[in-house]
């Protein structure tokens, strides 16, 4: 894996990422039982802008402090073994109060998606949205991957069809794929090939808001 150590630094900074709270770039884990659930955050980041976990500090910001070397096995054995690809994280050790804090930062992975194993053995992907760790949609999933086949760009030749969905996804504010369906009278299959392609062009993007993942329009593509 090649993961790095950095020396213990001032309590002043971790303290200081404790009174940001959770949110899209950073969780606290109390303490790691089991590399699975981590794999998921580590998955949820990859597939993101990356992040860092901070681990010995509770849900609400309290220090409860851990044993770093049995955390950093876990968290090798969850980037390594149950996460597709296998991912390079690095640790830092922080001693607050008498109590050792260990960060672990995720970087953007370079290829996406990133899989996460799950209890029953399924891979699945991952994506951080505010403090949580959101099963991605299916449609992202085929988007990532579809880049991962192809990178010379999109090619879309835009018809009467493509122009309505274009329409109707700037109008909306918010669709999903079934009210695509239902609005253009089309298949799964097309409005996804649609979607993905305009995604692809940067024209549509997959937003999550209050529980649903959405394909809203990017302004300056739909001009």
């Amino acid at each position: 894996m090649g993961n790095t150590y950095k020396a213990i630094k001032s309590k002043h900074y971790i303290q200081n990422l404790i009174e940001e709270g959770e949110h899209e770039h950073q969780d606290f884990k109390y303490q790691i039982s089991d590399a699975r659930k981590i794999a998921r955050s580590i998955s949820a980041f990859a597939n993101n802008s990356g992040g860092r976990l901070l681990i010995g500090v509770k849900d609400n910001g309290n220090i409860a402090g851990v044993e770093s070397d049995e955390e950093i096995y876990m968290i090798e054995q969850a980037a390594t073994m149950y996460c597709r690809p296998s991912q390079q994280v690095t640790f830092s050790i922080y001693k607050v109060e008498g109590k050792i804090v260990l960060k672990v930062d995720i970087a953007p992975a370079t290829s996406r998606p990133v899989q996460a194993q799950d209890d029953d053995r399924k891979w699945r992907a991952y994506y951080r949205v505010a403090d949580e760790n959101i099963l991605a949609h299916p449609l992202q999933v085929k988007l990532w991957r579809r880049i991962n086949e192809n990178d010379d760009g999109a090619q879309f030749t835009f018809s009467k069809v493509s122009h309505g969905l274009i329409d109707y996804i700037s109008q909306s504010g918010g669709v999903t794929v079934d009210d695509c369906m239902k609005q253009m009278h089309i298949s799964r299959a097309a409005v996804e090939d649609m979607v993905i392609a305009l995604c692809r062009m940067g024209a549509a993007a997959m937003d999550y808001s209050d529980g649903r993942f959405l394909i809203i329009a990017k302004a300056a593509g739909m001009q």
